[in-house]
């Protein structure tokens, strides 16, 4: 019988050892997810260099296997605030620290010990479990649309087998976004101006490596560097000279509040971002400007930060 790509279920906890099975469950760690893709197996090989009196591959020999799965995620707040969102374990699986307070959730990079999540995947029969799963996220905000999270995991294989959707799954915690729009993204800055602003995404641009080694399998993460994009409404160079803070190489802060009213709000910071690639381009007859970030640390673990509250 042909497997249904929309009948999925996608449970994500944080594990208490990385790489023991965290056994997330329907009614207490389901994922609202959209537009799945998993790669149940990313096999490696080593190529047989043998010599024979005949033209011909000499075959394979597999030396590794992991997984991979990508999946994105409406971003939106918890609803209370000092109420952590339920993507945060996700979050923290991509080196995050989660610090909560009573007025907000902060979500900061971390560089040490970043923790592991335990993700199980039901395709319609299908189980998949990954473990030991470490990932990358992106933040992308465009203009009419819908405010997500993207992630990327990286984990260590377990055998696929047949087995039932779980019933029961609970998707309460997850509310709904905010569209991207002038009354529901109210600030925005870059380097003190603001404007009209079309898009800004951030890739985290985490580096995850699996290493398969005589006496270890690991998912290790190994480095960062954060990026992103912007495209806002061009203007005159006496209002901004955003040439010259590119030829320049100027650092300044940015930030942007997404939502509107406690429990819904979503703030990004970042000290130190660097504009690079200026480019223009045409948005319904509108000059618009299009410009790389590069997102740099201030003391340390601070180049971009996520609040929720």
């Amino acid at each position: 019988m042909a497997k249904l790509m929309r009948n999925v279920l996608l449970l994500a906890k944080i594990e208490t050892t990385a790489g023991t099975d965290a056994v997330p469950t329907a009614g207490a760690n389901a994922m609202l997810a959209g537009t799945v893709g998993a790669q149940p197996v990313t096999a490696e090989f080593a190529d047989r260099n043998i010599v024979r009196a005949f033209f011909g591959s000499g075959g394979k020999v597999q030396v590794s296997n992991y997984s991979k799965i990508d999946f994105e995620i409406e971003m939106a707040s918890s609803g209370a605030a000092g109420t952590p969102p339920a993507y945060g374990p996700l979050l923290q699986a991509c080196a995050f620290s989660q610090t909560i307070s009573a007025s907000d959730v902060i979500y900061a990079p971390i560089t040490t010990a970043p923790k592991t999540v335990t993700i199980y995947y039901y395709l319609d029969g299908l189980f998949h479990k990954m473990t030991k799963c470490r990932g990358n996220v992106t933040f992308e905000l465009n203009s009419k649309g819908i405010p997500l999270l993207k992630f990327t995991f990286t984990g260590l294989f377990n055998t696929v087998t047949d087995a039932s959707l779980p019933g029961g799954a609970d998707y309460s915690s997850f509310n709904a976004p905010f569209a991207v729009n002038k009354v529901n993204t109210p600030t925005w800055s870059i380097h003190g101006a603001s404007g009209a602003l079309e898009s800004i995404s951030f890739d985290m641009g985490n580096q995850v490596n699996y290493r398969n080694l005589i006496g270890s399998e690991d998912v290790v993460m190994v480095d960062r560097s954060v990026s992103g994009n912007a495209s806002f409404e061009m203007t005159s160079v006496a209002t901004k000279e955003w040439h010259e803070i590119v030829r320049l190489g100027t650092l300044g802060a940015l930030q942007v509040i997404h939502g509107v009213g406690a429990g819904n709000i979503i703030q990004i910071d970042a000290p130190k971002v660097q504009l690079t690639d200026p480019s223009y381009s045409d948005s319904e007859g509108v000059a618009m400007l299009g410009v790389g970030m590069d997102l740099q640390p201030n003391t340390g673990n601070d180049e971009f930060i996520l609040t929720v509250k």
